[in-house]
Formats: structure tokens, C-alpha cells, sequence
């Protein structure tokens, strides 16, 4: 008898968090395009649709879905039309475990950090299989940049997280939300910008854009896609920015808590705040050259990363 209400509840749950998933990276791909119009003076997408260009997104749409579908003849057909899929469905397992509001998750993981850290790096075996199935060399050396920079970046990813987990004394996220006090913005400051950093720099957005970097080498892993494909890579880019500034929200920002609005609106505003800054960033920096990008890494935010650790545990001793 009990079984039809929690049923219905993990529907309405799968519902939400698909509706979440293909509505709010297509918000965040508008949002680029006229942040970067102002920002840039770029006069085009101010224009499809009439009003501000409202319709520029449309427009994108309907252009990919026009396309033909190419696959090289030396690629890997299966491998490569895998390849979109194993790059975005990461995202989409993510936001199950992301909590929105007080009771507002999909599943309420008691390691709901590892396994949210754990899964957002299956997302770059997309990469690493779009380079190689493409037979196409500039493919594959974009996706041995993706694998390398992976590798850089999730070391100072995971020990910025492992910092907020230290002071909340949980892995879960509703729980570090629960537990963040507003104090621990000044505490977790450097936590917060070395997880953002990082996060970016695992999405190959720019300024970290090297395994793309189409003025060196074309499109890098996705040189050889075309039409639906192409844009599913490109959607899997928009939802991976909203996953970051989640969890940047749910980590460093404290979540869905906040006076006078409701939670959701809250956890909403700070998502897309965040989104605001992966955009500014991406017009007002150049691209780092691959040197600059690893010594970044491995001297920049893995100390920075270290000293907050420190830190934390510096405060939690003397608070306990």
C-alpha cells in the first residue's frame, strides 16, 4: 500500500530533475550569448526574433538540426557516436544527488561529494573518445589535452571540496548546506575560488580552453562533429556550468539559505550569479598557453588548496 506515494514522489523527482537538466543549460547558453553581445559590442545576437534577440537560441537550433550528420570514414563509427552521450549524461546523474532547497534532492547520498566528484570525471572519457575515433590527428591531441588537463586540475578540485566536508563534519550535501554558517564565506574564501578555478579549468572553458583552442588546433576533440552531435557536445558544456556553480552555491555559498526569499529562489539566484562570472571571465581573459596552465595547477591552487586545509583544521581544533 505504501509503495504507489513513494513511486509517485521518485517520479515527480525524475521529472523535475530532467525538466532542471534541459531547461537550465539552454538559460545559461542564452545568458552567454547576450552577456558576450554587451560585453563585446557583437551586434548579431542582438538581432533574431526581433526584442533583443530572443529568438538567437532558436536560431542555433534549428541550424544544427539542419546539418548533416558526417562521420570521417577512418573514425570508429561506434566509439564516435558514443562519444556525445558518455560526455553529457555525467551532468545529468549529477544533479540527482544536488539539493535545491531543504528537502528539494533527488537522492540524499550519505557520500553524496565523492559521488558527485567521482562522476563529473567520467565526463572527459567523452573527450578522450571523441579525439581518438575521429582518426583525425588534431582530434587526438585535443583529447590528450583534456585527459591532461583532467588530471592537473582534480587534485586542487578535490581538496578544496574535502575542505568544506572537513568543516561540516559531512560528505552529504544537503548536510553541508545545513551546517554552513555565514561566516564561513571569509573562512572558505580560498577554498571557493581554487574549487571554481579548477572546475572551469575541467570544463575547458576559457581561459583553459587549450584542448580546443580553435585558432591552434581547429575544434580539437570535436573537429570531426557535426549537426545533433555537435550540439550535444555543446550542451553538455552549458550543463557542466550549471553543475559547477551548484556546487559552488551548495559548497561554498550556503546552498539555498538566505533571508526574505524562498530557498529554491535563492539556490537559483546564486546559481546563475556564478554563471554571470563564467561568462565575464571568458571575455575579459586570453587563453593560457599549456605551460602557464599546468604551472597554475601544480603551483598555484595545489598550495592554496593545502593552506585552506590547513586552516580548516586549525579551526576546527580550536573551535572543538
Amino acid at each position: 500500500m505504501n509503495a504507489m506515494p513513494e513511486l509517485l514522489d521518485a517520479a515527480v523527482r525524475l521529472v523535475a530533475i530532467v525538466a532542471a537538466f534541459l531547461v537550465l543549460p539552454l538559460v545559461a547558453g542564452q545568458m552567454e550569448h547576450k552577456v558576450m553581445a554587451h560585453m563585446q559590442a557583437r551586434l548579431g545576437p542582438m538581432y533574431a526574433g526581433g526584442f533583443h534577440g530572443w529568438a538567437q537560441l532558436i536560431a542555433d537550433g534549428v541550424k544544427f538540426v539542419q546539418k548533416e550528420e558526417v562521420i570521417p570514414a577512418a573514425a570508429d563509427r561506434r566509439v564516435f557516436a558514443l562519444a556525445p552521450g558518455v560526455a553529457l549524461i555525467p551532468y545529468l546523474v549529477v544533479m540527482v544527488v544536488i539539493p535545491v532547497g531543504p528537502g528539494l534532492v533527488g537522492v540524499d547520498l550519505d557520500a553524496g561529494l565523492f559521488f558527485v566528484l567521482a562522476v563529473m570525471g567520467v565526463g572527459v572519457l567523452g573527450s578522450i573518445m571523441a579525439g581518438w575515433s575521429s582518426g583525425n590527428k588534431y582530434s587526438v591531441l585535443g583529447g590528450m589535452r583534456s585527459a591532461a588537463q583532467l588530471m592537473s586540475y582534480e587534485l586542487p578540485l578535490v581538496l578544496a571540496a574535502s575542505s568544506v566536508a572537513m568543516a561540516a563534519g559531512t560528505l552529504s550535501l544537503p548536510g553541508i548546506v545545513e551546517a554552513w554558517q555565514w561566516w564561513w564565506l571569509p573562512w572558505q574564501a580560498i577554498g571557493g575560488v581554487v574549487f571554481f578555478v579548477a572546475g572551469l579549468a575541467e570544463l575547458r572553458r576559457p581561459p583553459f580552453d587549450m584542448p580546443i583552442a580553435e585558432s591552434e588546433i581547429i575544434m580539437g576533440p570535436m573537429t570531426e562533429y557535426t549537426g545533433i552531435r555537435f550540439a550535444l557536445f555543446m550542451l553538455a558544456e552549458y550543463a557542466g556550468i550549471i553543475v559547477l556553480s551548484a556546487l559552488t552555491g551548495v559548497l561554498f555559498l550556503g546552498g539555498w539559505q538566505g533571508p526574505f526569499l524562498p530557498g529554491p529562489v535563492w539556490m537559483l539566484l546564486k546559481v546563475f550569479l556564478l554563471v554571470f562570472v563564467v561568462v565575464w571571465l571568458r571575455v575579459s581573459y586570453p587563453r593560457l598557453r599549456e605551460d602557464q596552465l599546468q604551472k597554475l595547477a601544480w603551483t598555484g591552487l595545489v598550495p592554496l588548496a593545502l593552506v585552506q586545509l590547513a586552516l580548516t583544521g586549525v579551526v576546527r581544533v580550536l573551535a572543538g
